[in-house]
């Protein structure tokens, strides 16, 4: 089976801050799970200051830049994708919404070893990853298909022949999944979630056997992430 196991933001990483700290217990816990098959890739998003939320309603697109104070963050889908600026991802959530119609997507920018201090910055980056966070709804929560699945292969083929497409997941409905959330006493409760007002901060998808086992490591996860991070399992379809 396959999880997504989701970090929320917190007030150091909306400063930009990244201690090495926890930098290094997470690179030794990420080279443990590569090393024993479970980890398959994860990313980290820079803070939201520098995102930009894109409503597509009735053919007219509506954009936001952060920073967001969160709202309606229930992840359904996300894809990301390998282009030149942000101009250019705005223009593939545009091919995105061409396909899906009415849609809500958060648009961020990847963090990136040089961002953390793991390697020297090339001195031109051709292109850069970004991040597109579909929303969930009612529909998607009742585990409903995409109306447009075949035409949303369509796109994400053309993505992977163009080089723009790295990854691209669909999470199965809240129901399935799993919260840490903060406060006095951390305790695991398991969904639906009628809402998730926390913002995105990263993502790690893991391979195991079962739903405990992906529980178990985001424990791990979320203890070298600290007390004050919200942390999500959701199972991906």
């Amino acid at each position: 089976m396959r999880f997504m196991v989701m970090h929320k933001v917190d007030a150091g990483m909306e400063r930009g801050e990244h201690p090495a700290g926890v930098i290094a217990e997470m690179g030794k816990l990420v080279g443990e799970s590569l090393a024993s098959g479970i980890f398959e890739y994860g990313a980290g998003l820079h803070r939201s200051a520098e995102r930009v939320r894109v409503t597509f309603e009735r053919g007219e697109r509506r954009l936001e830049q952060g920073p967001f104070s969160g709202r309606n963050e229930l992840v359904q889908a996300c894809f990301l994708v390998r282009t030149t600026a942000v101009e250019q991802a705005l223009e593939q959530a545009a091919r995105l919404a061409s396909v899906m119609g009415d849609v809500e997507l958060e648009v961020g920018l990847v963090l990136e070893p040089w961002d953390l201090g793991l390697a020297p910055k090339p001195a031109d980056p051709k292109t850069r990853r970004f991040l597109l966070l579909k929303k969930g709804d009612a529909r998607s929560e009742r585990g409903l298909a995409d109306e447009r699945t075949a035409e949303l292969g369509e796109l994400t083929a053309r993505w992977r022949a163009e080089g723009v497409l790295v990854a691209t997941e669909t999470l199965a409905p809240s129901a399935r999944g799993a919260r840490l959330a903060t406060g006095a006493k951390r305790t695991w409760v398991d969904g639906p979630f009628a809402e998730s007002k926390e913002l995105i901060a990263g993502f790690s998808v893991l391979r195991v056997r079962n739903r405990a086992e992906a529980i178990a490591w985001a424990d791990r996860y979320a203890g070298v992430l600290g007390a004050m991070n919200e942390v999500d399992v959701r199972e991906l379809v």
